[in-house]
């Protein structure tokens, strides 16, 4: 027998090549499985060639390696021959692992077909030497090979099977099983050529006319590798594209699912919209209409919001209403649907087994939302005046239960607020009548249909006239002249007060410089600032603005804010008003006595005349619970240095009694009527309202 050797180069080179045609073969394995449609068989194809090329060079590298005491050659077909058989093998491992699951039976299947193929390549490959005589097999090695073949198929189809999903930790446990796969392969090729026998005499005879050995070696490992790598390369960067396409489209449907959800709900609670609400009352109305059921629509709107945001900023209001709205969310049951429909109005909408069941709902909400609310240090109040209409009998399609519950709404909030009220059909009128006058009221501005009013007031007792008030009326066309209290509360709500406001301030000084033109001023002209008007950054430069405009002094300007708008917010009431105080204008504390003031802050500000409110003056007596609180204001307006004014005097017993009390102004209808502009000039003219002069 002739004695062969091998190149221990060549033999560490064809180990590095299984070892790296088995981490391809791993890696394509999970390339195919993610794969779909047409790209998962062109992945086949290729994965198959690829790995099939990786372990052929394995195979003919260690041929290579071999080296007998004679020239040896390889026949070009029958070496074709044995690629194909590789290739062949390597599609089928590929499209085993590619499938869903791999039972047993299919796993040990697929390792007999697979070891049958790599054996016949390897043997085919040994025939190509075309050895003359033939090679002689021993029985033990060449059925050891086989076995070595089948195994270790085996343990590449689990391998690849399982390592098929790209994650943490999968590259490593991938090139760990390589190197196991890699030494089985090249276990098995150095088998199957230890069992190979060659004669003495051996000739090999495609020597001839076949591959010659020289370049063959070199020639092959450098295809191989390139060839494995590039597959590689194409395959990380073919994964790399496909997780940045999954990335992208996970962000693309968290982008559409996160539009949808905005587009349904509120940004600001998270509650449902508008739209969302319609489509909820739309699939309760078919509901109760197939079970012959009841629910309710229950129209809030919160009382004192705007007094909030206008005090401490929009901010402040946005986490009350999250507040309120989480509050709300966790009273009511899971099954309801709580919206949000405008800044500060919510609609719930509630199945029902009883109208009853509504009405201890409503008591529950109007409690619930009463108790106050603690916001980044300030507890904050409101309550709540809610609407109800219910399905069926208040209205048949979602606009007219929404509208019939926000017309009840509108009237418990007309009826003193924090309350409930349930639809009454005759509140339909009283809505549309509210309605019909925000619209006139938005146009009463431009057509000129707002007027002022003058009241004078007087030194106590009687005289002389010490300044005017002005007082704001609207002459409508229709209804005639409409007294404040029924359209200044719509335009405070609305925010119309605010161009309102601006226009009053602008006509009392207008017509204080015409009545100076004509040498007929009162000593000083009042007007009132609204709680928004006051809340407004630019309050301060309109008040400048408008004062310089008619050419007037600061000091004939006298502002009268609320006492409870003052106290709102009094760290900024107390700058706003000292601006205005060092510009030279007046500041009255107006309806003293009605809200609930500090005495710290109280004597902080820079006023210079407060008024007591018509409400105790109205039932004002001696020995009278009205009496004592009018003398402790009278007195705690001395204290601080402040002119004290009284307003809705009425008799001739008011009259004397607050000027016994020390009251310096008094003003009301005993004394003198708001008036229009004209003839107060003519009262003035013909002296029989007597003016104080500077």
């Amino acid at each position: 027998m002739l004695t062969g050797s091998y190149s221990s180069l060549l033999v560490l080179l064809s180990l590095l090549v299984a070892i790296l045609a088995a981490y391809t073969a791993l890696d394509l394995a999970g390339r195919i499985t993610t794969a779909q449609g047409r790209a998962a068989h062109w992945w086949l194809a290729g994965g198959a060639c690829a790995m099939g090329i990786g372990i052929w060079s394995m195979h003919f590298i260690g041929m290579l390696a071999f080296r007998l005491p004679i020239e040896l050659g390889y026949d070009p077909h029958i070496t074709l021959l044995s690629l194909l058989i590789a290739i062949a093998s390597s599609a089928l491992a590929l499209w085993l692992v590619s499938r869903q699951t791999l039972p047993w039976s299919r796993l040990v299947g697929g390792a007999l077909l697979m070891g049958a193929g790599v054996s016949a390549m390897h043997y085919t490959g040994m025939a190509a030497m075309r050895m003359l005589p033939g090679i002689v097999y021993r029985p033990v090695l060449f059925t050891l090979s086989v076995i070595i073949a089948v195994v270790a198929s085996g343990a590449a189809l689990w391998l690849a099977f399982r390592l098929r999903h790209h994650g943490a930790g999968v590259r490593l446990f991938r090139a760990a099983a390589a190197v196991l796969m890699g030494i089985a392969i090249v276990g098995m090729h150095y088998t199957g050529m230890a069992a190979a026998e060659f004669p003495l005499g051996s000739v090999c005879g495609a020597v001839r006319d076949g591959f010659s050995t020289g370049w063959l070696a070199l020639f092959i490992i450098s295809v191989t590798f390139a060839v494995l790598a590039i597959a590689l390369i194409v395959s990380v960067l073919d994964l790399r594209l496909e997780l940045r396409t999954a990335v992208l489209a996970s962000s693309l449907n968290e982008a559409n699912q996160e539009l949808q959800y905005l587009a349904l709900h509120d940004n600001l609670t998270r509650l449902p919209n508008r739209v969302l609400l319609g489509d909820r009352l739309d699939q309760a109305i078919q509901r109760a209409r197939r079970e012959r059921g009841l629910f309710a629509l229950m129209f809030m709107d919160l009382d004192g919001f705007k007094a909030v945001n206008d005090a401490y900023g929009h901010r402040i209001g946005d986490l009350l209403l999250v507040a309120i709205a989480q509050r709300i969310t966790a009273a009511v049951r899971a099954q309801d649907t709580l919206a949000r429909v405008g800044g500060d109005e919510m609609v719930l909408l509630s199945s029902v087994g009883d109208p009853s069941d509504v009405a201890t709902m409503a008591e529950k909400l109007t409690a619930l939302i009463r108790e106050p609310v603690s916001v980044e240090g300030h507890e904050l109040r409101v309550s709540v005046s809610i609407g109800i209409a219910l399905y069926p009998g208040d209205g048949t399609v979602p606009d007219e239960l929404l509208s019939n519950a926000d017309a009840a709404m509108y009237h418990a909030k007309g009826q003193g607020r924090d309350s409930y009220r349930f639809f009454e059909a005759s509140m339909n009128a009283n809505m549309h009548n509210q309605l019909q006058l925000v619209q006139d009221l938005r146009q009463a501005q431009v057509r000129g249909e707002l007027v002022l009013h003058y009241q004078p007031k007087f030194r106590a007792p009687a005289g002389p006239m010490t300044g005017v008030e002005a007082l704001l009326r609207w002459q409508h066309p229709e209804r005639g002249l409409i007294p404040p209290n029924d359209f200044i509360p719509l335009a405070e709500k609305t925010g119309l007060i605010l161009p309102i406001g601006a226009w009053v301030l602008d006509e009392a000084c207008r017509q204080m410089r015409s009545w100076r033109d004509a040498g007929q001023a009162p000593r000083s002209i009042a007007v009132n600032l609204s709680a928004l008007q006051f809340s407004h950054t630019s309050l301060i430069q309109t008040v400048r603005e408008t004062l310089d405009r008619h050419g007037l002094e600061a000091a004939c300007l006298t502002l009268e804010v609320t006492e409870s708008t003052a106290m709102r917010d009094a760290d900024a009431s107390l700058s706003i008003l000292q601006i205005l105080h060092d510009m030279g204008v007046h500041i009255s504390i107006d309806d003293f006595g009605t809200g609930y003031s500090s005495l710290l802050y109280l004597k902080r500000l820079p006023a210079s005349e407060l008024k007591i409110d018509r409400g105790f003056v109205r039932d004002l007596a001696r020995d009278t619970e009205d009496a004592a609180i009018v003398a402790a204001i009278v007195a705690l307006g001395q204290t601080l240095d402040l002119k004290i004014v009284a307003e809705g005097v009425e008799t001739a017993d008011q009259q004397t009694f607050l000027t016994q009390l020390g009251c310096d102004a008094l003003q009301g209808y005993l004394l003198g009527k708001p008036m229009t502009a004209e003839r107060l000039a003519q009262l003035l003219a013909a002296g029989a309202v007597p003016s104080e002069v500077k």
